[in-house]
């Protein structure tokens, strides 16, 4: 009798382990995540800034992060893509880096949460991004 409940907690132990392990990865790039920018500030060079929306500064509303593919794409109709430059984990966050158009950007997302951060600098303009992701 022992024996079966030294084995029911064992099970038990790794059972709940797995899920924490799991739960831990959602947002660490080990899957595809789906992002959504949430609230948008654009600034220029003057020091004006102003709250926007994703479709007046050409941001798609929402975009997948593929890590493994080193890309990221907005979703439905548009095929617009943009490659991952650069990827690293530091301190519970992904951190990834690129650039297109003239124009360079950095994303920092909770590993915890899939909080979103990310800033957008081009020539005397830049946005500030803020919003969420979540596994696919």
């Amino acid at each position: 009798m022992r024996k079966l409940k030294a084995i029911g907690v064992a099970i038990c132990v790794c059972m709940a382990s797995v899920h924490v392990a799991a739960a831990k990865g959602k947002y660490d790039g080990s899957v595809p995540l789906l992002c959504a920018p949430i609230e948008i500030i654009e600034c220029g060079a003057e020091g004006d800034c102003v709250t926007a929306t994703a479709e007046a500064v050409n941001i798609p509303q929402f975009f997948k992060i593929d890590v493994k593919k080193k890309m990221i794409s907005a979703t439905g109709e548009s095929e617009r893509k943009v490659a991952i430059k650069n990827l690293e984990h530091n301190n519970g966050k992904m951190i990834i880096h690129g650039g297109q158009g003239g124009r360079g950007w950095t994303m920092v997302i909770s590993e915890e949460s899939g909080k979103l951060s990310a800033s957008v600098a081009g020539d005397q303009f830049g946005f500030l991004v803020f919003g969420a992701c979540t596994p696919l």
